[in-house]
């Protein structure tokens, strides 16, 4: 049986900045990659009206991202069927739907189930600030963390089939580093880089120091560019991302940054470049 990688994030789109080279680069060499998006993006930009309506939007992020999805090569997609939340603040955070009204032991649940029937030896998340800051983002952290530690766990929801230790969690992180020379290429190109000012001083920037793997995936920057163009309601005309050069998001994008959580890297050393290395076949 191949080695099987799983993704637990959010919304659709959220696999592509931080992570999108590494699924395809490991469905490429013959894992089984998965994903795991907690709501459909319901309240998400819509970058041309044409696309969708706030009606329709869930429905269309949902084929956005199986577009995404079979262009990165990613074998399944579950979805856990939560509403996304919106920004912090706004009135979608207190819909009864919203994730971030969610039961975390009806979710932690539902996740250990699927740890349990997939059988990853690697999952992969968002680091605990989600990125920037996004409610659902944490709360996606939150409990594929505490499903990671459940699924090996006997006495902890049984009823979700028959335990699996998966070896390794990593977060996928944006270093502060990588939005510093967008920054510097925004700047070149005359662009304002105003959103960058705090970059540095903001506390839940996650930091350099911090980035255990680093997976050089430069063969895969075209189908990770070609998967973002699938979320053409968030991938618009005015997203920074295409602001920029086309070969500008390439040349950025092609290293991904993950930190090892699970085990404690202080323990046992984190591997440099490959999620998988040592772990047997």
């Amino acid at each position: 049986m191949p080695n099987t990688l799983m993704a637990i994030y959010a919304h659709p789109d959220d696999e592509i900045l931080g992570s999108g080279g590494t699924l395809a680069s490991y469905a490429a060499m013959g894992s089984r990659v998965v994903l795991v998006c907690a709501t459909r993006g319901e309240v998400g930009e819509i970058s041309d009206p044409t696309l969708a309506t706030p009606e329709t939007l869930g429905e269309v992020r949902e084929q956005e991202l199986r577009c995404a999805a079979e262009t990165l090569g990613i074998h399944d997609v579950y979805f856990l069927d939560y509403r996304d939340s919106g920004m912090e603040g706004t009135p979608e955070n207190e819909d009864a739907r919203a994730f971030v009204q969610a039961d975390m032991v009806e979710i932690t649940a539902k996740l250990v189930g699927l740890i349990r029937s997939e059988r990853p030896q690697v999952v992969v998340t968002f680091e605990p600030y989600g990125g920037y800051g996004h409610p659902d983002h944490k709360m996606a952290h939150k409990a594929a963390v505490a499903a990671f530690d459940a699924a090996s766990d006997p006495q902890q929801f049984p009823e979700q089939g028959e335990v699996w230790h998966p070896q390794r969690l990593f977060y996928s992180a944006i270093p502060t580093s990588f939005w510093l020379e967008m920054r510097d290429h925004m700047a070149a190109a005359g662009m304002d880089t105003s959103r960058f000012d705090s970059i540095q001083t903001n506390p839940e920037r996650f930091p350099d120091e911090k980035i255990t793997t680093e997976v050089e995936v430069s063969r895969f920057v075209d189908a990770k560019f070609a998967a973002a163009l699938c979320h053409a309601t968030q991938f618009g005309a005015e997203s920074i991302f295409r602001r920029v050069p086309e070969s500008v998001f390439k040349q950025i994008s092609s290293h991904e940054h993950f930190a090892q959580a699970r085990p404690d890297p202080q323990a046992v050393a984190a591997p440099a470049h490959d999620l998988f290395q040592e772990l047997p076949v």
